[in-house]
């Protein structure tokens, strides 16, 4: 039987619940400063550039770089509850980092006004259309200066394909269990996650849908969307331990370069 899924999914899932069915990935000081680690090898960042952080939820990414003495670094995402937790986070621990709420496809931020745009955790898939994607790299575009640099990073989608599990589910402490059902169609991974209080009982049962990428199919977008000298590592892991990370690990990172004038 097909998972259903709205289209509109991705404007309510990241909440506080999310915070922790993902809190492998997306809330591991050591695995950000690993991914991080990668970032500045492969990209050219200086103290000096501004930094889009896009579709950067709480601003895990953003708050390293600025613990490394990086600046001026911009996350914007759509959750307004992410943003809110990194307003916070970042508040507490003295980061200097500034936080939007705003749609990647138009965020409104001035033209060719950013050194370097991170789209980091797989965070493109998640929209309705292929189309959607495509109109978030070339927003990233805009917003880059002439002759700087954009990195995504995306779950491989030649190893999502090959292996898969179509059931899967963790621990997040004694009393939080976290069941995902998933299957492949049309070039997309549908799931149903369902979150389960030993204590209290059912927190949530949604479903998602997030369309995957393969190094060619990558490129190619990135190159539609006007970069150049695109180049794709594949194999990245930031985790360290094996385990079921669903989408966030096994990944591709792509760095393209917009033109100088």
């Amino acid at each position: 039987m097909s998972i259903k899924v709205d289209p509109d999914w991705w404007k309510t899932l990241f909440d506080e619940v999310y915070l922790l069915t993902d809190a492998r990935s997306v809330c591991d000081e050591d695995l950000t400063r690993r991914e991080i680690d990668v970032i500045c090898d492969l990209i050219p960042v200086e103290m000096h550039h501004r930094i889009l952080d896009l579709c950067g939820g709480q601003g895990r990414h953003s708050m390293e770089l600025s613990s490394r003495g990086f600046p001026n670094c911009t996350v914007l995402d759509y959750s307004q509850y992410l943003i809110d937790v990194g307003v916070e986070m970042a508040g507490r621990s003295g980061y200097e980092v500034e936080f939007l709420q705003g749609d990647a496809r138009e965020t409104g931020l001035p033209k060719s006004s950013y050194d370097h745009v991170l789209i980091l955790g797989n965070s493109i898939g998640y929209l309705p259309g292929p189309d959607d994607d495509s109109r978030i790299l070339m927003e990233a575009f805009r917003v880059l200066k002439p002759g700087s640099w954009i990195l995504v990073d995306v779950a491989d989608g030649e190893q999502i394909r090959d292996s898969l599990c179509p059931n899967a589910w963790h621990e997040i402490d004694e009393d939080i269990v976290v069941c995902r059902t998933r299957q492949i169609e049309d070039g997309s991974v549908l799931a149903r996650e369902v979150v389960v209080s030993k204590e209290q009982g059912l927190i949530r049962d949604q479903s998602y849908s997030i369309r995957y990428f393969e190094a060619e199919s990558l490129r190619d977008m990135m190159i539609g969307a006007g970069f150049e000298t695109v180049t794709v590592h594949r194999d990245f892991k930031p985790h360290d331990r094996e385990g079921d990370y669903g989408f966030m690990n096994r990944r591709i990172i792509a760095t393209a370069k917009k033109a100088e004038k």
